[in-house]
Order: C-alpha cells, then sequence, then structure tokens
C-alpha cells in the first residue's frame, strides 16, 4: 500500500507541475497604424471576392492556370513543405506526453575460466518503460507553439504562391497575345513596304523621281523587317516560360488573339485596409514567422530553468525463460538537470532568438508596408489605363487617316517621299502603342486582382 501510495503521490505531483506557470510575452500583434482607406471611396466588399475562374475568362488561360496550379513545381514544393511541417508539428505536439516502450531483451552467454568449469549466464528481460519530461516553465509548450507557426506559415506560404502563380500565368499569357499582335503588325507593315518600294521603284524607272526615294524605301523595308526574327525570339520565350509555369517542357502554346474590348470594372470596390492584410498570404505568412520567432524566444527563455524528467521501468528479468515472470520488479526515477556555467552560450542563444524575433517585425512590417504599395500602385494604374487607351486609340487612327493622306498625295505628286515615310513611320509606332495598351489593360486588371489578394482561395474538390 505504501508502494502505490508513492505511484499515487508522483503522478498527482506530476500534473500539478505540468499545469505550472508559462514563463515568457505572449505574442500581440505590432501597432501598425493602418491607412483609414484604400480608396476614395470606402467600401467593404473587394474586388478580389471574385474567384479567378470569373476574373479571367478566356477559356485557354483558364486551362493554363488549371495546369499551373496541378503542376508547377513551386505549387508542388510549397504542397511538400506543408506536409513536412505539418509532420514536425506532431512530433512537437507529441514530446508533451508521456512516452511509453516495450524493451525485450535475450542473451545468452557462456563462460569457461581456467578450461575446466563452463558456467552459463543467461539473461531475459520483458520490460516496460515510460518516460515524461514535465514542463515546469513551458518550454514545451513554447516550441509546440513555434512549430504550430510554423505550419500556418507553410500554409500561407502555399497560398500565395498559388496567387502569384495565377497571376504570373495570366501575364505571361497577356503578353504572348500582345507580341503575336504585334508581330502581325509588323508583318502587315513589312507587305505595306513591300508595295511602298514597288512604287518608288516605278516612279525612279519612269523618271518621275530620283534615286534617293527608292534607296531609302529599300532601306525602310529592311529596317522594318528586321523586327520579325526580334518578335518571333520573344513569342518563343514567352512560350517557353508559360509550359515552364506549367511545369511541361516547352512546346507550342495555343493561345486566342489579343481582343480590344477588353472590359474593366466599371466601379473599384478594394475592401477596408484591415481587410487586405486578411487577404493577403504573404502578410499573413509574415505574421506566423512573426508568431513563431515570438515563441522561439519563450523556448530559448525558459530553457535556462530547471528541467525534470521521470522515467518508469515495469518488468521482469531472470536467468531461465520459464522462471522469467517469477522475477517481477520496477524503478521509478526522477532526472533534474539545471544549467549553471556554459560560458554563456544560453544567454547568448537567448539574444539571438530576441534579434530574431525584431527581424521578423520588421520583416511583418515590411510585408505591410508592401502589400499597401501594391494596392495604391494597381489602383492608380487601373485609374489612368482607361484614360492611356482612349489617347492611344485616338493617336492611331488620327495617324491612319494621315497615312492614308499621305499615300494619296505621293501618288499624285503633292509631297514627297520622306513625308510619307514619316507618315508611315508615325503609324506604325500608334499601331504598336495601341496594341501595348489593350495588354495593359489586361495586366492592369492582373495587378489589381492581386494586390488585392484575389486568387489564393483552395481549389475545388476534385471529382473522382
Amino acid at each position: 500500500m505504501i508502494r502505490i501510495y508513492k505511484i499515487y503521490t508522483l503522478l498527482l505531483l506530476s500534473i500539478l507541475l505540468l499545469a505550472s506557470c508559462k514563463i515568457g510575452k505572449s505574442y500581440v500583434r505590432p501597432n501598425l497604424n493602418l491607412p483609414d482607406s484604400l480608396a476614395l471611396e470606402q467600401d467593404s466588399v473587394s474586388f478580389a471576392d471574385e474567384e479567378w475562374q470569373m476574373v479571367y475568362t478566356d477559356s485557354i488561360l483558364r486551362n493554363l492556370i488549371s495546369r499551373a496550379l496541378e503542376y508547377n513545381k513551386d505549387m508542388l514544393m510549397a504542397g511538400a513543405r506543408v506536409k513536412e511541417l505539418a509532420a514536425m508539428k506532431r512530433i512537437d505536439f507529441a514530446n508533451m506526453f508521456p512516452e511509453f516502450g516495450l524493451r525485450v531483451y535475450g542473451e545468452q552467454e557462456g563462460e569457461n575460466y581456467g578450461g575446466n568449469n563452463y558456467d552459463p549466464d543467461d539473461q531475459y528481460d520483458l520490460k516496460a518503460t515510460a518516460s515524461w519530461e514535465l514542463d515546469l516553465w513551458g518550454n514545451l509548450r513554447w516550441t509546440r507553439d513555434a512549430s504550430a507557426a510554423e505550419f500556418m506559415a507553410s500554409i500561407e506560404n502555399q497560398r500565395a504562391v498559388r496567387m502569384s502563380l495565377i497571376a504570373e500565368v495570366a501575364q505571361t499569357y497577356f503578353e504572348l497575345v500582345a507580341l503575336d499582335n504585334e508581330l502581325s503588325i509588323v508583318k502587315q507593315t513589312v507587305n505595306a513596304r513591300r508595295e511602298s518600294l514597288h512604287l518608288t521603284q516605278l516612279r525612279y524607272e519612269g523618271g518621275l523621281t530620283s534615286e534617293v526615294p527608292y534607296r531609302q524605301a529599300q532601306v525602310e523595308l529592311e529596317r522594318t523587317a528586321t523586327l520579325v526574327p526580334d518578335l518571333e525570339n520573344q513569342v518563343t520565350l514567352k512560350e517557353n516560360e508559360l509550359a515552364f509555369l506549367t511545369g511541361e517542357y516547352p512546346h507550342r502554346i495555343p493561345r486566342s488573339t489579343l481582343h480590344e474590348d477588353v472590359r474593366l470594372p466599371e466601379t473599384l470596390p478594394v475592401g477596408l485596409p484591415s481587410t487586405l492584410l486578411e487577404r493577403r498570404p504573404d502578410v499573413r505568412q509574415a505574421e506566423q514567422e512573426l508568431i513563431a520567432a515570438n515563441a522561439e524566444v519563450g523556448a530559448a527563455l525558459t530553457g535556462m530553468f530547471p528541467q525534470i524528467r521521470l522515467t518508469a521501468t515495469l518488468g521482469t528479468e531472470n536467468d531461465e525463460i520459464p522462471r522469467l515472470l517469477a522475477s517481477p520488479h520496477y524503478l521509478i526515477t526522477g532526472l533534474l538537470t539545471q544549467p549553471i556555467f556554459a560560458m554563456g552560450k544560453n544567454r547568448a542563444r537567448l539574444k539571438a532568438k530576441r534579434a530574431a524575433f525584431e527581424r521578423a517585425t520588421y520583416a511583418y512590417e515590411k510585408a505591410v508596408l508592401s502589400a499597401f504599395k501594391d494596392a495604391y500602385n494597381a489602383i492608380a494604374e487601373f485609374n489612368k489605363v482607361k484614360d492611356i487607351y482612349e489617347s492611344r486609340l485616338s493617336l492611331e487612327q488620327s495617324s491612319k487617316s494621315t497615312m492614308e493622306l499621305a499615300q494619296l498625295q505621293y501618288v499624285n505628286g503633292v509631297i514627297g517621299y520622306m513625308d510619307l515615310l514619316d507618315a508611315q513611320r508615325v503609324y506604325l509606332d500608334a499601331q504598336i502603342g495601341l496594341s501595348n495598351a489593350i495588354r495593359d489593360k489586361q495586366l492592369t486588371l492582373v495587378n489589381l486582382y492581386k494586390a488585392l489578394g484575389g486568387g489564393w482561395q483552395q481549389p475545388e474538390t476534385k471529382k473522382e
């Protein structure tokens, strides 16, 4: 009875010690002094509430994004990292509880000293063991909190990779389509230059002009033709980039043509500043890393206090297997360890963790500043892109009319070839400028959606 009483006393003492204090400062989010609003009109609704399938309506682009989300190597690595830290979190959580084990041991040994007396020395053990480190000051709890925060940070990182990947695929796709359109414009211009060269050759051979306009037409044709291989190379590079994003080897990427009618939202709901922090997974990741750094400070602090580990063994041992159960025994031990002198190593570790927490604080503040910078830049681009497009459209239409008039006047001998050449050059630049303006409208939509934190929502469950 006395032995049982001692065992119960030890167990009760262990439970009380486990529920002891947790030394260290709990995490408190830094005071960020956020701006009052993101736009002139305050609205709790955000454009980022839309799912990416509703934002990007091109079926080919949707297919590319879906393939990238499934096969992109960065996405796969982020997913594997989540699994890794989930297992590590489980380990740190399990460390808070007793560990139980079983030991089965058999030894057969013969000793013969002097050569005349053979003496067997066998041993057989069957033991159950239990070991428990008491969390006196919260060291194990701090370690568990750090592991949990690192796990959450990996989830936010996966969401951030997903959000960035959707934007990167969309941006690369729109740039590829714009390059196709620019290449088509240049090829059409090359054909027009050939016609101009033929016309100037006829006028030169007919004695209507000197040789200079004819040679200028040749130079202009060759100068324009040099743009073709460079654009074709850029198209190939964009195709390879898209293939890489989708986790595939380089191949031709199917795509649609450039649509001039790119419709942007009539109104721009951007949400509240506080919701931006909740939507941006990169900001959420930075905060989880800050929480983990704070927990590591607590673990380093409590590591300087005494630690107690209880170990219990219950089993039997004998030198004969038939009599194994006839020799039961138990053993209960307690081990207390206290760092005393280590050349300042423990204090240095604590200082290092506090410095790491300070660095994580700045990293979190930087992530918040970066999020607001991205949002304000995207909103500013959205507010101006329509005006830029309208002005370039007007320029393209005016330069086209001017070029057509110049061609007519040149044929009738009213103006010289240089005047026609200037009009043609202006029209080519205006066409490319309009094509880029259409591309920029699409990219503005991509940047705005990403800056506001759209696109990170978890994918739908696949149907078997």
